[in-house]
C-alpha cells in the first residue's frame, strides 16, 4: 500500500514505513494474520500522551488568560475521540485502516473509535520514527488550525452548554442546578450553586447566580475529563 497521500494529508513523511503501517493496523487484522507482529494499540498509548502534552503547550500560549481548569477543559475538547474522529474523517483516514474481515464488514472503516485510535497511533508512530519534531509536524498540520482559527470554544465561554451537550451525547440525565443560598450585602452577594451531574455534586460560589452555575459546570467538566 502506498502511504503518499495520507502522509501528505498529515504533513509528515515517515522515514521508516513500518511505523505508519503499524499505526494503521487494527487489532482485528493482526488476529487474523498470525505473521503480523504489531497492531496500533501500543502506538496509540504513546500518541495519547504525546497529543496531550502538545495540546497543553499550544493551548497555554493560545489562551494566556485562561486558568488551569479552563485549559484542562479545552485540552479535553481538543483530544477527545469525537474531535480525533472528525479530523480523521476529513483526511479519509478510514480508507487506509488495515482491518480484519469481520471488522471491515461491520463498518469498521467508518467507526469513529477506530479512526480516533488510529490518529493517536499515527502521532505515536511519528514520535517513534523521528522524535518530538516529527510528531509536532502532524500536530501543527491537523490540530493547530482548530486552535488558531476557532473562536474561543464553548468549553471556555459556556461550560453550562458544553456540559449539557456532553451529557446528552452520552445518554446521561441533564444537569440539575440547585440554588443553595445567597449571602452577603446587596452590593456584593455570594450565590452558592450546586449542580448534580454524573451522580456527582459540584458546588461553586460567585457574585451572580449565572457565574456560579458556569463555575459549577466547569468543575463537572474537569471531573469528567479526569475520570
Amino acid at each position: 500500500m502506498s502511504y503518499h497521500l495520507i502522509e501528505k494529508s498529515i504533513g509528515y513523511r515517515f522515514r521508516q514505513k513500518k511505523w505508519i503501517q503499524f499505526a494503521l493496523t487494527h487489532p482485528s487484522y493482526r488476529h487474523e494474520h498470525v505473521s503480523e507482529a504489531n497492531d496500533n494499540q501500543r502506538l496509540e498509548y504513546i500518541g495519547d500522551a504525546v497529543l496531550g502534552l502538545m495540546a497543553a503547550h499550544a493551548l497555554y500560549h493560545r489562551y494566556p488568560d485562561a486558568n488551569e481548569g479552563q485549559l484542562s477543559t479545552l485540552r479535553s475538547w481538543l483530544t477527545k475521540d469525537d474531535t480525533l474522529a472528525q479530523i480523521g474523517q476529513e483526511i479519509h483516514l478510514g480508507q487506509y485502516l488495515r482491518l480484519g474481515k469481520g471488522e471491515l464488514q461491520n463498518g469498521g472503516a467508518n467507526r469513529k473509535s477506530n479512526i480516533a485510535d488510529a490518529l493517536e497511533a499515527i502521532i505515536g508512530a511519528a514520535w517513534q520514527d523521528g522524535g518530538r519534531r516529527s510528531a509536532e509536524k502532524i500536530f501543527n498540520t491537523l490540530f493547530m488550525p482548530l486552535i488558531e482559527h476557532a473562536q474561543e470554544p464553548n468549553l471556555l465561554t459556556n461550560p453550562k452548554g458544553s456540559l449539557q451537550e456532553y451529557l446528552q451525547q452520552n445518554n446521561q440525565p441533564a444537569p440539575n442546578y440547585i440554588a443553595k443560598s445567597v449571602k452577603g450585602p446587596d452590593h456584593n452577594p455570594q450565590h452558592t450553586i450546586e449542580v448534580v451531574a454524573m451522580n456527582q455534586i459540584f458546588t461553586a460560589v460567585a457574585n451572580s447566580k449565572r457565574e456560579a452555575e458556569q463555575q459549577a459546570a466547569r468543575q463537572a467538566l474537569e471531573w469528567i475529563q479526569k475520570n
